[in-house]
């Protein structure tokens, strides 16, 4: 998994809340077998009527062309627990999605791909969403080691990427890493090798 540190470049306002799964990538799309070209089918129904592009809908907007920040409402990522979509924000080029909440699976889901959940006090995300809004190609600067997201132009404001202390430190060096749950489980090798090798022989499954 990629590893995150800081980044800075456009942020894109999804001025919505409650965004779900089915919205993120439409369902008719999950017999897909592939894990990549996900980024294709984000946010489908919004993007294109009858095929072709919106262009009422922000990401077809060019000037967000090539924006790594999405800011968004509540409760982003509610509904279906499907994997898939954030592997769509992910390969559609987004490092980084700021909102004031997240649905728990999604949230998770962040932490296993490397899509960084920015959680800020609503007013803080309000005030991202007004400057993107008003001028295009707005830039932020979202820096993970210092816990902090920032602009050139004096704002400068704290996030964390879970609620709750203990668990926020862990995810952010996993994130900072670039560790998912087999890197982490793979880190154990040694002791985990040296169990199986020291188990007792009734633990040892029949034919072995």
């Amino acid at each position: 998994m990629e590893t995150f540190t800081r980044i800075t470049g456009v942020v894109v306002p999804l001025d919505r809340s409650n965004v779900d799964t089915d919205q993120i990538v439409p369902a008719r799309y999950l017999k897909r077998i592939e894990r990549q070209g996900w980024g294709d089918f984000l946010f489908y129904d919004w993007r294109y009527t009858d095929g072709s592009p919106n262009p009422s809908f922000v990401l077809n907007d060019e000037r967000y062309s090539g924006a790594v920040v999405m800011v968004a409402g509540r409760n982003f990522g509610g509904g279906s627990s499907r994997e898939h979509a954030v592997w769509a924000v992910r390969q559609y080029g987004i490092r980084a999605v700021i909102a004031p909440s997240f649905a728990d699976i999604f949230h998770k889901n962040c932490f296993e791909n490397g899509l960084v959940p920015v959680i800020m006090t609503q007013e803080h995300v309000d005030t991202i969403m007004k400057k993107a809004q008003a001028s295009p190609g707005y830039q932020l600067t979202v820096d993970l080691e210092r816990g902090e997201v920032s602009d050139e132009k004096g704002f400068r404001a704290p996030f964390v990427v879970h609620e709750h202390p203990g668990t926020h430190e862990f995810r952010r060096q996993t994130l900072l890493n670039g560790l998912d749950e087999i890197t982490l489980t793979l880190q154990q090798d040694q002791r985990i090798a040296a169990f199986e090798a020291n188990r007792p022989r009734w633990l040892t499954p029949a034919g072995r």
